[in-house]
């Protein structure tokens, strides 16, 4: 494929693309196929001899559209929402185009650069203390991680490194692998999974915290579990506050946990990878208060900011945490700017060397909506969400499980986990909407997020008479 034939697929690829979004309201929010439906579909080689780029595009509804979930669908309610808008799909294209790797300043200063100043630009949407700013001196700032799990996963890295050095310090007897055994974490036990497996990987013990009768943590239960393990002889080193959890969307007390983390010297990350994009909105800032006593904070654009995946922010309040614990300097990246106070090199605050120019899409998106637009596109969902909690609690056969504070609704019918399932079960095998569910201690509880960028009150109106007319069918089945 030539410049020449490269313009004109190009000019079908976008038309193709703008014609799946405007048609997707259309499709089937969820396949109909069963595992293994692909293999069949496509030769068990790749061809030896080139194929027609004609067939490729014939090949994508024949074989690939019948197996898309399709997340923007405005029926889609499931998980949370995944971004996308034009303005990102276009700095997308852009930078596949440009292709560089962006692991040092020299490696292209612009899409080092751009990020520094879009990673402030977001912090200060966000009104984050100054100290997490990157500026032109500031010793904290932002950086783009791949996902909130790798921004969990690296936080909890450089608090390790950092807790092994000081101990060291003060007692050079110590070895890594002794204070490696006594090292323990903390978060609620509402905190998603991905928490979890950030302490397999970097083996550390993680202890899950009761959470109150608002599923959130508090700081009576993170004391006593602190307390009780410095008794024992281990040593707590790092918290995870998670704001908006991803089961029902509540929040640990970021006020009442963060001053304990600051008296014990226990790192804190904040997790808010949902929730952080509504933090933009003066009216859900309230729900932040207490950043200040974090170390390390994270959200992910990609979910609720119109920033296509992937685009996870992470900020911290002393940069050389990170790059103290991933600094690898061979002579093949050196370069003669890396010693500048404005210049950093992101793949010392990173897991893998290699970077996109992901910068783009956060530069596209905020200057083409404004703050203003991504505003109104968050308060729109809110809306959305509280017309099907009224739509919920108007109806007596049905419950609501929590607080409904942003774009999620939790609720079931009255009645036992099984009615809740099988419920559940009808609704997605119809494949009109597409729900999940999750586990409310001992409840069955099914999940309703507002989620697709063009979804409207009448798609939020019938989602809820199909789950009325089928919860009619449930319970007249039980009946019999």
């Amino acid at each position: 494929m030539d410049s020449r034939e490269f313009r004109r697929r190009g000019k079908e690829m976008v038309d193709y693309i703008a014609d799946y979004l405007d048609g997707i309201e259309g499709r089937p929010v969820y396949p109909d196929v069963e595992p293994g439906y692909l293999r069949p579909l496509i030769p068990a080689t790749a061809p030896q001899e080139p194929e027609t780029y004609e067939d490729i595009i014939k090949d994508i509804e024949k074989i690939i559209m019948p197996g898309v979930t399709h997340w923007h669908s405005p029926y889609f309610f499931a998980y949370f929402p995944t971004a996308s808008s034009y303005p990102a799909m276009l700095a997308d294209m852009l930078c596949g185009a440009i292709g560089c790797i962006g692991f040092s300043w020299a490696a292209s200063p612009a899409c080092t650069e751009l990020e520094t100043v879009m990673m402030d630009w977001l912090g200060k949407m966000l009104e984050l203390p100054e100290a997490f700013l990157a500026g032109r001196a500031g010793e904290g700032g932002g950086v783009i991680q791949g996902s909130a799990s790798e921004a969990t996963l690296v936080a909890l890295l450089a608090a390790r490194t950092k807790v092994i050095r000081q101990l060291q310090a003060a007692s050079p007897e110590f070895t890594q692998a002794a204070i490696m055994e006594k090292l323990v974490a903390y978060t609620s036990d509402q905190a998603h999974s991905s928490v979890e497996r950030a302490g397999l990987i970097g083996g550390i013990k993680l202890k899950a915290v009761p959470s109150d009768g608002n599923f959130s943590m508090r700081a009576s239960a993170l004391q006593e579990a602190l307390e009780r393990d410095k008794a024992a002889g281990l040593i707590p080193f790092f918290v995870v506050v998670t704001l908006g959890t991803t089961s029902c969307c509540s929040f640990d007390n970021l006020l009442e946990v963060g001053p304990i983390c600051n008296q014990e010297g226990v790192w804190l990350h904040i997790d808010a990878a949902y929730a952080g994009s509504a933090f933009i909105c003066p009216e859900f800032r309230y729900l932040l208060n207490g950043v200040e006593f974090a170390d390390s904070f994270n959200f992910n654009p990609h979910k609720w900011l119109l920033v296509n995946f992937d685009c996870s922010a992470m900020w911290v309040k002393r940069r050389t945490d990170l790059t103290g614990a991933f600094n690898m300097d061979p002579v093949y990246l050196k370069h003669s700017h890396q010693d500048s106070g404005f210049i950093t090199d992101y793949r010392h605050w990173q897991i893998p060397l290699g970077r996109r120019f992901r910068s783009l899409k956060m530069w596209f998106v905020f200057r083409m909506y404004g703050v203003k637009g991504l505003q109104a596109y968050i308060r729109k969902h809110v809306e959305l969400s509280h017309e099907f909690e009224s739509l919920v609690r108007q109806d007596p056969r049905f419950e609501i499980c929590t607080e409904v504070i942003l774009g999620l609704v939790c609720f079931r019918l009255k009645g036992s986990n099984e009615l809740n399932e099988t419920l559940l079960q009808r609704i997605n095998s119809a494949k009109k909407i597409h729900l999940v569910p999750c586990r409310l201690r001992d409840k069955f509880v099914l999940r309703f997020a507002v989620c697709a960028r063009t979804v409207e009150s009448a798609h939020v109106q019938l989602a809820w008479e199909h789950i009325s007319d089928l919860a009619s069918s449930v319970l007249g089945a039980e009946k019999e």
